[in-house]
């Protein structure tokens, strides 16, 4: 086996009074994927960063084979004094290195190169320093979070060509998905102590949880022994005469044993407030438009969201998913089209941004609206401390301001504020971010058990799977496109990848030769052919009965009237709602058929 590129060894880094790093340890062969893990805060950056050579430990050795390269992404972006940015990624290369590479990822990350640095996105920052990092082909790449800010095509991309690399590995990511296709062993910092699995980051989690059940047990017996002894101190025979001074040493040095142990960090406890019980009708969207200066960013969308939903909504960046978003929840106004908002709706949003936190704020003025000391949650008060505690804040944290806060600790906050305000319908703009992998496993949990009705944005294709009841995806020229199911669901209909705004993605793999071959050899039989001739004036039906038992069921005196017609009508929409649902979505296969046969 050859030796490893790059060693730490015993590293010792303590900030303030409390350790961050205790003996932690990590190693990198040529060639190998790890993935660094851990909860937000255990030190995951600052690790990297003394891997990088960026900053010392207080203790520890740190080894580089000599003439190695190493190239460091931060999570935190600082790209600004260059011209263009092609001369920023291309400072990062070395004599030798192909001058052109920057170029060529510069291309496929949707840049130009002649962008001024000082002008760019969060996500354009983004892509450009993944370029600079990896044009050189490093023996070493250091990567700190490297899919935040990016879209799903990019995100597919960055997978494909870190897999063709030789470079060695070391990434820092929340994004299960990305870290399940890449990483080959698993690096687990906790505690200030790192431990290493050789295997990739799928068997991770029931790895971690059987070394967390065996603390707890090991704790109980030395809790226990502890418990034996002081027994013995104070009530034995020999101990009414004399003390047993080797006894009491041991004693001594289990409880100084037990002090020394830094216990496992408390979970959030993630619970939304439930509000009133929302009519069955969210939202009905009928010939949505919306453009901006000419560019269309929705075209002609129907829409139907039925209480209980749970809608992921994925495309490039700039395809305008929050736009979608704003429109669906009635806080931005269409060009053509209408969105008809159903009764007693209770809505709560988190912005992608966090543009409602006051960076002057503290957390107890961001939860309590600067009213006292108490918040109410699921209808009850609570002192705000308490809550904090609940989203892992400390109770010396409620002066903090919010300035001073991880990004990860603001994506916490913007949870704890979102989900004590009782509501129906959650309108979530990328919740994932900076959240670590408890925190989002929580997360996804919460929302499982949500009564109420979700509208989700996100790249995350592991959360989106685990949640989404359906998936609108962009589809180009603003035409959006509803599919049953989670992310991997809908990859399964309408074939691999999302479709980049500016750079197309490299071409997917052909299909085999077998499933071509089938395919041309397929055909429209007649009943299908007739079905897509008359599906359209079904749907068109049946669209018409809806709309007329909603004008029946919307007068509020049926109910008392006749209770027998208002339920008689009450099933008729539901059975109409079915038959709808059935054809569409037949209709929907019948012209992918259509279109596949016409494409080979």
């Amino acid at each position: 086996m050859a030796p490893p590129l790059l060693t730490l060894q015993d590293i010792n880094l303590t900030f303030g009074g409390t350790p961050l790093l205790e003996g932690a340890a990590l190693s990198i062969a040529p060639g190998e994927r790890l993935c660094l893990v851990g909860r937000n805060g255990s030190g995951k950056s600052t690790l990297l960063k003394i891997a990088a050579g960026l900053i010392g430990a207080d203790g520890g050795e740190r080894f580089v084979q000599p003439g190695s390269t190493i190239r460091y992404l931060p999570q935190e972006l600082a790209i600004s004094g260059h011209d263009t940015v092609l001369a920023y990624v291309e400072e990062g290369l070395e004599a030798g290195d192909d001058s052109h590479r920057a170029a060529y990822l510069l291309g496929q990350l949707g840049l130009t190169g002649e962008e001024n640095p000082d002008h760019l996105s969060g996500g354009e920052a983004r892509r450009a320093a993944l370029a600079r990092v990896l044009a050189p082909e490093p023996d070493i790449l250091l990567l700190d979070e490297p899919t935040n800010h990016l879209d799903l095509p990019t995100i597919e991309w960055l997978e494909a060509e870190l897999k063709s690399m030789r470079s060695a590995l070391v990434q820092i990511s929340h994004d299960r998905r990305f870290l399940e296709g890449l990483a080959v062993a698993t690096v687990w910092l906790d505690r200030g102590v790192t431990r290493r699995l050789d295997q990739g980051f799928a068997k991770f989690e029931a790895w971690r949880d059987e070394i967390l059940d065996q603390e707890v047990l090991d704790r109980h017996k030395l809790d226990r022994q502890i418990v034996r002894e002081e027994h013995w101190i104070r009530y034995g025979v020999t101990a009414r005469r004399k003390r047993n001074q080797g006894r009491l040493r041991a004693l001594d040095t289990l409880r100084q044993e037990r002090r020394d142990q830094r216990a496992v960090p408390g979970r959030a406890k993630l619970v939304a407030t439930d509000g009133d019980v929302a009519g069955k009708l969210i939202a009905e969207a009928e010939g949505l438009s919306k453009s901006y200066d000419g560019r269309p960013i929705v075209m002609d969308l129907d829409l139907r969201i039925q209480r209980g939903s749970r809608i992921g909504i994925v495309g490039a960046n700039g395809a305008g998913k929050t736009t979608l978003l704003n429109l669906l929840a009635g806080t931005l106004a269409p060009d053509a089209g209408t969105i008809r908002l159903g009764a007693s709706l209770q809505m709560v949003t988190l912005d992608q941004r966090r543009e409602s936190l006051d960076p002057n704020w503290t957390l107890n003025e961001a939860l309590t609206g600067g009213s006292g000391d108490m918040v109410v949650v699921q209808g009850q008060s609570r002192h705000v401390v308490s809550y904090m505690k609940d989203f892992l804040f400390t109770p010396e944290q409620v002066r903090t301001p919010i300035r001073a806060l991880s990004g990860g600790e603001r994506g916490r906050l913007m949870l704890a504020r979102a989900l004590a305000r009782p509501s129906n319908l959650l309108v979530l703009d990328e919740p994932t971010n900076d959240l670590d992998l408890e925190t989002l496993d929580l997360l996804q949990e919460m929302l499982a058990d949500y009564a109420g009705t979700l509208l989700l944005v996100s790249h995350d294709r592991d959360f989106l799977d685990r949640v989404a009841t359906s998936m609108v995806a962009a589809e180009g020229d603003g035409r959006w496109i509803e599919y049953a199911g989670g992310y991997s669901d809908m990859m399964a209909q309408r074939g691999p990848g999302i479709k980049p705004r500016a750079v197309a993605a490299p071409p997917s793999k052909a299909p085999s030769k077998p499933a071509s071959a089938k395919a041309a050899k397929r055909r429209l039989s007649f009943n299908d052919k007739r079905a897509l001739e008359t599906l359209p004036g079904r749907i068109a039906a049946l669209e018409a009965d809806i709309a007329q038992l909603h004008g029946v069921l919307d007068d509020a005196g049926l109910y008392a009237r006749d209770p027998n017609a208002f339920a008689a009508r009450t099933a008729e929409l539901e059975a109409a709602d079915a038959d709808l649902a059935h054809a569409e979505e037949q209709w929907l296969t019948l012209e992918m058929l259509k279109d596949e046969i016409q494409g080979a």
